[in-house]
Parts: C-alpha cells; structure tokens; sequence
C-alpha cells in the first residue's frame, strides 16, 4: 500500500472522526436541510398572501435567554470535564438540563398564548407554520434533553472525564447547534412575520 506524500515530504495523516461523530453531523446536517426548506417554504407561502399577522408570543424572549444560557452551562461542564473537574461537570450537566426543561416549558406556554390570541395549528398557514417550527425544534430539544440525561448518569458514574470526552463532546455539538438553530428561527419569525 503507498501513503500519499505532500510537498514536504511528510506522509500525509487520512482524515480521520469518530464514527458516532461522523454520524451526528450527519444527523445535524440533515436537521438543517429540514428548516432551511421549512423557512423557504414559509417565505413563498407568505408571499402568495391570506397570511394572518400576529405578535409572537413574549415568552420567546425568555425561551431564548434560557437556550443561551443553557450553552453557557454545558460549555462550562465540557471545560470542567476537560480539566477533570467532576463536581463542575454535574452542577453543569444538571443546570443545562434544568435551563433546558424550562426552555420547553415556555413553548408549551407560548403555544397556549398563541390559542388566547386564536391563532390555530390549523386555518390561516401563518399559525401552522409556526406550530411546525417552533414543535420541530422542540422535538430535537427533548431528544437532545434525553441525551443529556444519559451522559448526567455517566457522569454520576465518574464516567465524564479528560480521558472520555467523546459522549460529552457530541452533546456540547448538538446542544450548541440546537441553541444556533432556535436563534435563527427566533430571528427569522421575528422578520418574516
């Protein structure tokens, strides 16, 4: 077998990732897809009119701030498990899952004040679409909120550490991706409205 050489000479190391990394950005990559069509899809149904204008609920400013939070708290326990620090990694973990939880909670009540101001999962598309977005993205949260449970357990079994970052590393991705991605909906309900 010839290894490929560059232009120093130096043989070239293949490019390599985690299988189950690999796999996840997969999985990240075609929840982009998903929305990017979803939001392309609301723009042009937007622009053919009957398109009912409401306020977005409130709650969506504190949701944010907690899905921002939430990253700030994950990232810390991914530091704390890099520098070995296991207390750091449970407060950690558990806060992002708290933070997480609430971020949930506030969906389910931006939801309920969406039916107050009569703006239904079926009838005018405008409301439809944002149940769609909005549900889509809260569905990936639990099962994100699932995942940060499992490595909470590992965790608790001393299991998260500088030596075993793998598990917490791809949590930290999706985690990240998922706060990204609820900005970017966020900010995108907020123009297109």
């Amino acid at each position: 077998m010839v290894k490929s050489v560059d232009m120093v000479g130096m043989p070239k190391r293949p490019l390599a990732m985690h299988p189950q990394k690999f796999a996840m950005w997969l999985f990240i990559v075609s929840v982009v897809m998903i929305f990017a069509a979803l939001t392309s899809a609301y723009i042009v149904r937007q622009a053919e009119g009957n398109w009912l204008e409401f306020q977005l609920p409130g709650i969506f400013q504190i949701t944010t701030i907690l899905i921002v939070c939430s990253s700030l708290s994950l990232q810390w326990a991914f530091y704390s498990a890099k520098k070995d620090k296991l207390e750091g990694v449970k407060i950690g973990l558990g806060l992002t899952f708290v933070l997480g939880l609430g971020f949930l909670i506030g969906q389910f009540q931006a939801w309920s004040d969406l039916v107050q101001e009569e703006v239904f999962f079926v009838g005018n598309p405008s409301g439809s679409f944002l149940y769609v977005l909005t549900g889509l993205h809260g569905v990936h949260l639990i099962s994100a909120l699932i995942f940060l449970l499992v490595v909470l357990i590992f965790a608790f079994k001393n299991k998260v550490h500088s030596q075993k970052l793998v598990t917490i590393e791809m949590l930290a991705t999706y985690w990240h991706f998922l706060g990204a991605l609820w900005l970017y909906l966020y900010v995108f309900l907020l123009l297109y409205r």
